[in-house]
């Protein structure tokens, strides 16, 4: 069972519990019964599920320390859709506080048949898009860790995350490919948001050799009031630089 993803997160320095191995293994089991009824993936191979979203999701604890300062770290996964990264990093970290943001009311539903499927405690389930949660005082500037798998460009995400962001928490955005312009025309949007580039890293696993990235922005000021922009703003005139 899982025995790739078992494998490949023990070069992550996570080694897997009999409970969290037997998590996985339903959480792939529901995402593949749920994606027959709505569009959760595209991958829907075993062990592609098990690299692919499994450990990739994993990858962001090489950003962040989960393990000693995971207890009560307030993580929101923007956009998460079927649950990642935010839902295997809860699995393996238990002591983080996750939020889960999507607003597509169809694959909440799934998320709230995981999170009781998994007995996943301290999840939060907001059905919103990002633009308006982030300005919702519950949700603005309160989280430590702002998640994000490659749902937009890096210039609309930042002004996407870095709202939900302490002063003196992170943004990690996953990314795949050549992303060096990119990352260049997102300098602006991450300057105006209160935000400050601190590595682009390399995930170097020999399960994802396919050019994976962990861009991590440090939050070192407040967001500007009138960020982020109204629903759709960020992606159609996104802040280049």
């Amino acid at each position: 069972m899982m025995e790739k993803l078992k494998s490949s997160a023990e070069e992550l320095g996570i080694n897997l519990t009999p409970l969290q191995i037997e998590q996985f293994e339903v959480y792939y089991h529901e995402l593949i019964a749920w994606n027959k009824r709505i569009n959760l993936t595209s991958i829907t191979d075993y062990e592609d599920a098990q690299i692919k979203h499994f450990l990739d999701s994993l990858t962001v604890a090489e950003a962040i320390d989960f393990k000693n300062n995971g207890e009560n770290l307030k993580v929101i996964d923007v956009g998460t859709g079927a649950g990642l990264p935010g839902i295997p990093l809860k699995i393996v970290f238990l002591d983080i506080k996750l939020t889960l943001l999507e607003a597509t009311i169809k694959k909440t539903k799934f998320l709230e048949h995981l999170i009781e499927k998994l007995d996943l405690k301290n999840v939060e389930i907001v059905a919103e898009r990002a633009e308006t949660a982030a300005h919702d005082v519950q949700h603005r500037e309160k989280y430590d860790v702002v998640l994000a798998r490659a749902v937009a460009t890096l210039p609309a995400l930042a002004e996407l995350l870095l709202p939900f962001c302490n002063i003196g928490g992170k943004s990690i955005v996953q990314k795949k490919g050549d992303i060096k312009g990119e990352v260049e025309q997102a300098e602006k949007a991450i300057t105006l948001m209160g935000g400050s580039l601190r590595e682009v890293r390399l995930v170097k696993l020999k399960e994802l050799n396919d050019n994976r990235w962990l861009i991590i922005i440090d939050k070192v000021k407040s967001t500007p009031a009138l960020y982020p922009r109204r629903p759709g703003m960020p992606e159609k005139r996104p802040v280049i630089s």
